[in-house]
């Protein structure tokens, strides 16, 4: 069953993943999943001693956050300012050919069997017109800038201003990684038939302009959903 976590970037949110942690190592199940990565992905920091549960499997995700993720998420909803949008992305598939004018015979009466193939090539037609669901993909990005003196909130906007079918960007924070430098780590999620991370990475993010303030960027995780 769903969990559903609010304001995860408040005290009061951290007090919920709390309370769901207690007696557990990981947010669903025993095994690390995708859920432990969308919770992780909203909170902002890890969380003080006040919360040793919720202290404890933060730094239990973050150790294990390049790792493979074994377990089957059962989903987890994010609620609040900081909550990562998830939502269904179809791609329609083309109509197929068009009519096939021998079939029809324009000057004599339909005969039984005449409107039973037209019928079915109707039929056929509006199966090849129906939508078709393509697999999606969670995938956990860090984004690292040139030097301490890059805005991060110029980053940020760079990033989420890349649009294209089948992309939706998610939740993020700033995470320092030393001598004053923060690397933005941000969720997106993908339509795998319509965005190739890789393509995304060096055609978008690296290139120009975005490449004023992205230095480079790393998958972190990749997950099917």
């Amino acid at each position: 069953m769903a969990v559903t976590f609010s304001d995860l970037h408040t005290e009061e949110g951290v007090k919920s993943v709390e309370e769901h942690l207690a007696g557990k190592t990981y947010i669903s199940g025993d095994q690390l999943s995708v859920d432990d990565v969308k919770v992780y992905a909203a909170v902002p920091a890890k969380p003080s001693d006040a919360f040793p549960n919720a202290s404890k499997w933060y730094e239990c995700v973050a150790s294990h956050l390049a790792k493979s993720f074994p377990g089957k998420a059962v989903g987890v909803q994010i609620g609040g300012s900081a909550a990562a949008a998830a939502s269904a992305v179809e791609a329609e598939a083309p109509a197929s050919a068009a009519d096939d004018d021998d079939d029809i015979d324009l000057f004599g009466d339909e005969t039984e069997e005449e409107k039973k193939a037209s019928e079915e090539r109707e039929a056929a037609k509006k199966d090849t017109k129906k939508p078709k669901e393509s697999g999606k993909s969670s995938v956990l990005m860090d984004v690292k800038p040139w030097d301490d003196e890059t805005d991060m909130k110029k980053l940020e906007e760079a990033v989420r201003a890349v649009e294209m079918p089948g992309l939706l960007w998610g939740a993020s924070k700033l995470v320092p990684v030393g001598y004053g430098i923060k690397k933005l780590t941000i969720m997106l999620t993908i339509v795998d038939d319509l965005v190739s991370p890789d393509n995304l990475i060096e055609d978008f993010l690296t290139s120009e302009p975005n490449n004023e303030y992205i230095q480079s960027c790393d998958i972190v995780a990749f997950n099917k959903i």
